[in-house]
């Protein structure tokens, strides 16, 4: 069932407001937002237009909670406060993470040492993080006091209000899990038995000494994936338990994976020798290694992290 724009509305009006005042602002939201548009009804506005005319009056939800909840939007000044936070928050969820996994695998594929690598990152990090800050910061401040009409300033309307979050997991969430899990699992075996490359059959990727252990270990923990998918579905919720759960998971499989790969145990040595007979296979070897070594850390890291934000987002919304 598609959530109505009032339903919209009062989801993004009600995140930012502390738990305790979220149903209650809600209730008084959605009474407010009814009792305009009866009034318009009766005047014989079609629904859909009444809807959209009652909640492009009462503006940006996120203006609308800040009143109730008498939370002053001030940086430099309230004019450009949502715009300001808006684009920080979305700079800062994309830019520190590119600038850290582009000098790590720069540094990497130049062959420094762990120590010096991660001490470049992290101070990589929190300067990326203090600079996207300050700059953003300082643009703003200029077209504030200039007084200049910014673009990003915009009429709000409806038609910018997210769609609602959803409290737990939906069944095409599962099925789409556990449809990955199969195919990850089928693509393993698919690779000891048949192989993937064309010009060599029976090749396989991944080291054939990982059979049956390592990957009876694997098949196992994936198995275990599966059935947290279903609790999941069958709760109807991701609580606590369940994210350190997942995270247990997501470790158990990335840490083996990455000590393999350090050890070169986990890609067939014979692969890019077979595939690419030209001389410069120990070269791709080396630049695939280092990259699918990133690859699995940060996809343990986002499974771990998105596990927990579910959680979390749970919590607050219960």
């Amino acid at each position: 069932m598609n959530a109505t724009l009032t339903d919209r509305y009062v989801d993004a009006a009600t995140r930012s407001v502390p738990e305790k005042q979220r149903a209650e602002i809600a209730a008084e939201l959605r009474e407010r937002i009814a009792d305009q548009l009866d009034a318009r009804l009766e005047e014989g506005e079609p629904r859909e237009t009444a809807e959209r005319a009652v909640l492009t009056e009462l503006g940006d939800p996120d203006k609308l909670a800040a009143g109730y909840t008498d939370r002053k939007l001030y940086l430099v000044g309230p004019r450009y406060y949502l715009d300001w936070w808006r684009l920080l928050k979305l700079l800062w969820a994309i830019v520190p993470a590119c600038a850290v996994f582009g000098v790590a695998l720069g540094m990497t594929l130049a062959g420094e040492r762990f120590g010096e690598i991660m001490g470049t990152v992290w101070a990589v990090l929190i300067g990326t993080i203090v600079h996207v800050g300050f700059w953003v910061t300082l643009v703003f401040f200029i077209v504030e006091r200039s007084g200049a009409n910014a673009p990003m300033s915009a009429t709000w309307t409806p038609d910018a209000l997210p769609q609602p979050r959803e409290k737990g997991t939906t069944f095409g969430e599962m099925i789409a899990s556990l449809v990955f899990l199969f195919l990850a699992a089928g693509a393993v075996v698919w690779d000891h038995f048949i192989g993937f490359a064309p010009s060599a059959p029976g090749l396989s990727f991944l080291d054939p000494g990982l059979w049956p252990w390592w990957v009876f270990l694997l098949f196992l923990v994936m198995a275990i994936e599966a059935m947290l998918a279903v609790l999941v579905h069958v709760v109807g919720r991701w609580t606590i338990a369940f994210a350190v759960l997942n995270a247990i998971l997501a470790l158990a499989v990335a840490v083996p994976a990455l000590v393999l790969l350090t050890q070169d145990a986990l890609i067939n040595p014979e692969f890019f020798p077979t595939v690419i007979p030209d001389g410069s296979a120990d070269t791709v070897a080396s630049v695939l290694a280092v990259i699918s070594g990133f690859l699995i850390a940060g996809i343990a890291i986002w499974d771990i992290v998105d596990g927990f934000l579910k959680a979390w987002r749970t919590r607050t919304v219960r």
